[in-house]
């Protein structure tokens, strides 16, 4: 079987990066009145859950706070705001109140950078007060975690007292016998440089049902109160919260009811104890024998539902399956309610976000569903009204996607790289015997038969996103004082959590070269390209054709063949191909490159093209007992007449 791609055009740098243009629907306007000098402008972050680089943009004019409508903005925006609170610039933008709807007046519509002005005001935007939006758009940035060299603070308001913004779940087991997730223990709040508690009176299941989805798990079960009122009254405690009343859809304790205590809080919650919460881990966070009933349960009825193109666990596009096909979801409507209903549904917890735009790449097939809008309470997104597409409503640039919450595993603190020029790359080093409560040993992992998969998973469990290249030498990385292998014959499925859960040789370490040189090594990067052949098209297409070897002599130097065909009688004789037409689609973030450099090519004077000979595709002929019958690959080839530049 040959399948070479010179009559076969291929989709292969296919750019998915949203691209947001300023089209202009409001009239530009010159720049906002003079300021007097009581009204220069001053900028925070506010807004709930976030870091202290991001958050919803508030401006101070006019002496009055306000905040950003999101319609038309761009990064660019983002660049000029992060500057003006102190960062040297931006990585991201949020839209559609990601950080909490604000309060007062919406300041600035439709403003559109360049993203070299020294201030907001020197933008194009509708003019200040001018604006069609409601607090449900409210803009807001995430900015690069690096000062402006000098920079003061005089002009960042520091957050409201009255926002919850860190939550966390405290076990009260002894630190050897606790083990992660932690599913069970007090909540509490961040305040000031501590930690405080809340009061449980009036607490129901549906504020632990809250606390559990913010932790990553999507339920919550009863708890033994009588056991913690013995521990916590031998306990100093500090309350901060009472009354909290939670609806159960809230994706953060910060957006239900409570109310603060103030003042001295010593003799506050007399007739209550410290809020408890115990929660249910989804599949993947279950241990022990649970853990692999589930996973039966699992495998006993298909999924109807799944993530696609995330480069974390608990992140990517959503999918469902109907009538046996695979298809996405439209994001007209799409918000953290119906997002959360995914994310309990698939195991994890509440939503963190309701990313719109395709931001997880397009997906490929129909698209099953539009306008869901869910309550927050149904079991499964199925469950919620939707729309059915019609044939001009949605395109694929609008895929609907999420980020959820998932439960503290730790694995990150179990694996590091070295040597590398960026963060992103360098040889592996685990951890070995962390769980005895002693010093972990920092070890390297043997080479042999590490590759992509085994990449995939190192760089999923550092956090880094995809891998781009598994290394079986690393003599260039030769930089850590770490030289004992402590891990060999690592085969991973690639879809594993951490290197730990992959197959290996445990403490038999059977590595042939030991040597630093021959350790792993990653290459990691945040995007990826995503390659997926139109299998419809192979169908429609495919025939057989019985074609002399003498009229094969171009396919054979391009290496199209399969590798029989080399004890072939050339030039006498025939090979049986079949043929077709593919199509292979980037459906991923990144552009797709071959791994070999532009000056590797090679010229083949027979279709006088440049081909790469990095193979990409691999297509096979199986019988239906797994057998294979024939064989067949595609090679990038460059579509430049002359020269392949990059």
């Amino acid at each position: 079987m040959g399948s070479c791609g010179t009559w076969a055009w291929q989709e292969l740098l296919v750019l998915l990066s949203s691209v947001w243009l300023w089209v202009g629907s409001a009239q530009p306007t010159p720049p906002g009145p003079t300021h007097t000098p009581g009204s220069q402008l001053k900028f925070r972050l506010a807004g709930y859950p976030r870091k202290h680089n991001e958050g919803r943009v508030e401006v101070f004019y006019n002496d009055e706070w306000g905040t950003i409508c999101d319609d038309d903005f761009t990064l660019a925006n983002a660049h000029v705001l992060c500057r003006h609170l102190g960062f040297v610039a931006a990585t991201g933008w949020a839209h559609s109140a990601k950080y909490g709807k604000g309060v007062g007046r919406i300041w600035l519509d439709n403003v559109n950078c360049a993203g070299g002005e020294k201030s907001i005001g020197d933008c194009k935007h509708r003019g200040w007060g001018n604006s069609d939006c409601s607090h449900e758009e409210d803009a807001g940035v995430i900015c690069k975690d690096e000062r402006i060299p000098g920079f003061k603070d005089s002009n960042v308001i520091e957050t409201e007292q009255s926002h919850v913004e860190e939550v966390r779940l405290r076990s009260v087991v002894s630190g050897a016998r606790r083990q992660l997730p932690v599913t069970e223990g007090i909540v509490e709040v961040r305040y000031k440089d501590s930690w405080a508690q809340i009061c449980d009176e009036g607490w129901d299941s549906q504020n632990s049902r809250v606390i559990c989805g913010m932790m990553g798990f999507p339920a919550e079960k009863k708890v033994n109160r009588n056991f913690y009122k013995l521990f916590t009254e031998r306990q100093q405690l500090n309350y901060r919260l009472h009354s909290v009343s939670c609806m159960g859809t809230e994706v953060h304790l910060s957006m239900c009811a409570f109310e603060f205590y103030r003042g001295n809080a010593s003799a506050a919650c007399r007739a209550g104890m410290p809020a408890v919460v115990s929660c249910l881990p989804g599949p993947l966070f279950t241990t022990g024998n649970a853990h692999k009933k589930k996973q039966r349960q699992q495998q006993q009825g298909q999924p109807r539902i799944r993530l696609k193109g995330g480069a974390k666990v608990g992140e990517g596009r959503v999918e469902v399956l109907r009538s046996s096909e695979w298809g996405t979801i439209c994001d007209d409507h799409w918000n953290l309610l119906s997002a959360s209903v995914v994310c309990r549904e698939l195991g994890f917890g509440s939503a963190k976000e309701a990313l719109t735009g395709a931001r997880m790449g397009q997906g490929t097939g129909p698209i099953h569903m539009n306008e869901v809008q869910c309550l927050g309470t149904e079991k499964s997104l199925w469950s919620c009204p939707f729309k059915n597409i019609t044939q001009d409503d949605c395109k694929h640039t609008e895929d609907a996607a999420v980020r959820c919450n998932i439960p503290y595993m730790g694995y990150e603190n179990l694996i590091r790289l070295s040597g590398g020029r960026s963060r992103f790359e360098g040889r592996v080093e685990v951890a070995v015997g962390a769980g005895d409560g002693d010093q972990p040993r920092w070890g390297l992992v043997c080479g042999e038969g590490w590759g992509t998969l085994e990449a995939m998973v190192a760089c999923r469990q550092l956090g880094l996103g995809f891998a781009n290249h598994g290394l079986q030498e690393t003599w260039y990385w030769d930089a850590s004082n770490v030289t004992e292998m402590v891990l060999s014959g690592v085969k991973c499925a690639g879809h594993e959590m951490s290197l730990s859960h992959c197959q290996h040789h445990g403490t038999s370490l059977n590595c042939r070269n030991t040597g630093t040189r021959f350790a792993a090594g990653v290459i990691c990067s945040e995007t990826a390209s995503d390659l997926l052949l139109h299998a419809p098209l192979v169908q429609e297409t495919a025939y057989i054709e019985d074609r002399p070897l003498h009229m094969l002599y171009c396919a054979a130097e391009e290496n199209c063949l399969s590798s029989s065909a080399r004890l072939a009688n050339w030039p006498y004789g025939h090979r049986r191909l079949l043929r077709f037409s593919s199509q292979i689609h980037n459906n991923g973030r990144a552009d797709f490159r071959p791994k070999a450099g532009r000056h590797s090519w090679v010229w083949h004077e027979c279709h006088r093209h440049y081909h790469s000979m990095d193979i990409f595709t691999h297509y096979d002929i199986l019988t239906p007992n797994g057998t294979k019958v024939a064989e067949g690959h595609k090679a990038s080839f460059c579509l430049e007449d002359t020269e392949c530049e990059e």
